[in-house]
C-alpha cells in the first residue's frame, strides 16, 4: 500500500464511527450504527496484538465472544481504531494483530490462541470470560483475505471479508461468511468479491455491495459498513435475533435487502433456508 494509499485509509477509519443516522424504535433500521452499552478498554497484549473489550469484563459474570481482527496491507491497527471500538461497545472481545501483512491468516489466529489461554489463566482480566465457542475473524482488504485464510481454522464460527484480496480459499472456510464489496472500489472490484462470495456453498453466506463506496468507505458509507459488521457478529457469535434480522428470514422485510445504502445484497442457498 502507497504512502497515498496508507494516509487516506487513516483519514478515512480514524472516523469510521463518526456519522450516526437516525432510526426509531419502531423499525430499528441501522440500530447497530450505534454504539452499544459498554465502554472499551484497548491496551497491548498477545504475541503482537492489540486487545479491545468492554472495559466491565473483569466485573462481568457472562463471556464474551472474540473477533480476530486483520488489517490491509501496509496498514495499522489504528487506522481501524474506531471500527474495532464499535465492536467492543456491542460486547465483543477484538485481538487485532499489529502487522500490515496479514494475509496468511496465522498472526490472527495468534491473537485467537492468545485470549484462550488467558482464558485459562487465573489472575487474567480474561480469565473465564471468554466464550471459546464463538470466535469470528474479520479483516479488510489483504487482511480481508487473511480472513478467508483463518476462516479454514476450527477455531473459527464466522468470518467478515471486507473488501478480501486473494489469500485463502473459500471453499475451506468452515462457517457462515458476509462478504462486503465496494460499489466503486478499483482496488478490490465488486465483482472479484462477489465472485469470492459465490464460492461459500458448504455454509450460509451473504454478499452486500455497499452503494457510492470506494476502498477507504467515504462519508456515511463508512458507518454503514461497520453496522451491518457489528449486526453479523451479534447474531452469528451471540445470538442476538435482532441482528439476525438484518440478514435472514424473508427479503423483503431483511433490513439488508431494503436498506438504500446498499446498491446489492444476495444470499446463497444456505442462507435463504434461515428463518
Amino acid at each position: 500500500m502507497s504512502v497515498v494509499l496508507k494516509s487516506a485509509v487513516a483519514a478515512v477509519l480514524v472516523g469510521l464511527v463518526a456519522v450516526q443516522p437516525a432510526w426509531t424504535a419502531t423499525t430499528a433500521v441501522r440500530y447497530y450504527e450505534q454504539a452499544g452499552p459498554h465502554q472499551v478498554t484497548k491496551v497491548a497484549g498477545g504475541p503482537d496484538h492489540t486487545l479491545y473489550y468492554p472495559s466491565d469484563l473483569a466485573t462481568s459474570s457472562t463471556t464474551y465472544p472474540v473477533v480476530l481482527w486483520g488489517n490491509g496491507t501496509g496498514a495499522t491497527v489504528d487506522q481501524y481504531d474506531e471500527f474495532l471500538r464499535h465492536f467492543a461497545t456491542w460486547g465483543i472481545v477484538v485481538a487485532a494483530a499489529n502487522t500490515g501483512q496479514s494475509g496468511s491468516g496465522s498472526e490472527m489466529l495468534a491473537g485467537g490462541k492468545f485470549l484462550l489461554a488467558e482464558n485459562d489463566r487465573p489472575g487474567s482480566v480474561f480469565y473465564h470470560r471468554i466464550d471459546a465457542n464463538n470466535i469470528g475473524a474479520a479483516g479488510h482488504s489483504q487482511g480481508g483475505g487473511g480472513t478467508i485464510a483463518a476462516g479454514a481454522d476450527p477455531m473459527v464460527k464466522a468470518t467478515l471479508p471486507i473488501q478480501p484480496g486473494p489469500q485463502g480459499s473459500v471453499p475451506a472456510l468452515r462457517g457462515p461468511s458476509l462478504f462486503i464489496a465496494g460499489q466503486v472500489d478499483t482496488i478490490v472490484p465488486s465483482f472479484y468479491v462477489r465472485s469470492r462470495y459465490s464460492w461459500a456453498t458448504k455454509y450460509p453466506a451473504v454478499f452486500a455491495e455497499l452503494k457510492d463506496s470506494d476502498h477507504f468507505f467515504p462519508g456515511e458509507t463508512r458507518i454503514h459498513a461497520i453496522g451491518v459488521g457489528t449486526a453479523w457478529f451479534r447474531y452469528q457469535l451471540a445470538g442476538d435475533a435482532q441482528a439476525k434480522a438484518v440478514f435472514f428470514g424473508p427479503k423483503q422485510s431483511a433490513e439488508l435487502f431494503n436498506d438504500p445504502a446498499w446498491s446489492a445484497a444476495e444470499r446463497n442457498a444456505k442462507a435463504d433456508a434461515i428463518g
